[in-house]
């Protein structure tokens, strides 16, 4: 909203002294019609003040100057009547005047009351103009400032999302990149650990292609043995049958206890080795460890029960030696023999150490 300007004084008395003026050329129209409109008057007559005297004596030279005297005094009170009324039209022509001239002030002062209101109202209107002007370039000058502030706002917020675009661009490309290397890096250590399984494996494979060899040596070296052993019990069983055959009872009797000593002490060692051969060394087992089982078998030689008679104090090793002796299934180097001399081994204790079952 415009602000209102305060009326300076000259302003404040303005139409107060328009009115007044107006009200004099009014008054002053009025006298003018007044006297314009006012009937001719008869022409004064003159006044004559005379005394008369009563004389006592008329002479004809006094009676004639008493005429002449009153003849002129006539005159001059005519003249004087005329002088009179040629004053009085002067003042009436100079009043005519006078208000003919203060009627012509009064238009005058109304024609530059005019032309002063025309030129107020005119720089009214310029200054209304030049503050319309003023208004509309600050509004002109808000616009641009506004139009400008909302393109550099939009150039901003352009730049910004650029920049985002380009910040997640660059990090899309990064992410690839990372993604790839980690790739390139699984791949390689994919193909390190592939070849370290393949060389763990073939040197596994190695190991049980070594195992094997050393076991089929072990179980080659040990039938060999078994085989010395039992070719050995068997000539010493020949011989201790030749000898109870030749000598006296005496000598047939001690040759008979001599040779079930040797043949209970060769299937104690021929069942340890096949203990052995099935036996798996659990991770606990250590040197000086002993445990005692308690076994059952048939004349056959197989084997129908193992249990600990006395334990190591190791659950499994104690187990792994049970588990190896019922692995053996049926000594076949027992069938055949008298059942005097398989009465021990139908229910006998032996004593197994992991040293006995290293093999």
């Amino acid at each position: 909203m415009q602000q209102q300007r305060e009326p300076s004084a000259s302003e404040s008395y303005f139409w107060p002294s328009v009115w007044a003026i107006g009200l004099h050329v009014l008054v002053f129209g009025m006298l003018f019609v007044s006297f314009a409109f006012t009937p001719e008057l008869p022409p004064a007559k003159p006044i004559v003040q005379a005394t008369l005297y009563q004389l006592k004596s008329k002479s004809r030279a006094t009676t004639q100057t008493n005429q002449k005297i009153a003849g002129e005094a006539q005159k001059s009170a005519a003249r004087q009547t005329e002088v009179e009324q040629m004053e009085q039209k002067k003042v009436e022509q100079e009043a005519v005047k006078a208000a003919e001239q203060k009627k012509e002030e009064a238009a005058q002062k109304a024609e530059e009351a005019k032309k002063a209101d025309e030129a107020k109202k005119a720089d009214e209107a310029k200054k209304a103009d030049e503050a319309k002007k003023a208004d509309d370039a600050k509004k002109t000058a808000e616009a641009k400032k506004a139009e400008e502030k909302q393109l550099a706002d939009i150039a901003k917020k352009k730049a910004e999302e650029e920049a985002k675009k380009a910040a997640e661009e660059e990090a899309k490309k990064a992410a690839a990149e990372e993604a790839k290397k980690k790739i390139v890096e699984d791949a390689k250590k994919k193909a390190a650990e592939d070849a370290k399984k393949k060389a763990e494996a073939e040197e596994a494979k190695k190991k049980v292609a070594d195992e094997a060899k050393k076991k089929a040596a072990a179980d080659a070296a040990k039938k060999k043995s078994q085989d010395a052993a039992r070719k050995s019990a068997e000539d010493k069983k020949a011989q201790a049958l030749a000898d109870l055959l030749s000598d006296t009872p005496q000598r047939q009797q001690a040759l008979a206890d001599e040779q079930g000593d040797e043949v209970a002490g060769s299937f104690d060692d021929l069942i340890r080795a096949r203990a052995a051969e099935g036996w798996a060394r659990p991770p606990s087992a250590r040197k000086g460890m002993t445990v005692v089982l308690q076994i059952g078998m048939l004349p056959d030689g197989t084997v129908t029960s193992v249990s600990v008679s006395k334990s190591s104090g190791d659950g499994p090793f104690d187990a792994s030696a049970v588990a190896a002796v019922k692995n053996i299934g049926r000594l076949t180097e027992m069938q055949g023999m008298k059942p005097s001399d398989f009465a021990p081994y139908r229910s006998f204790k032996m004593t197994f150490t992991p040293e006995d079952l290293a093999l």
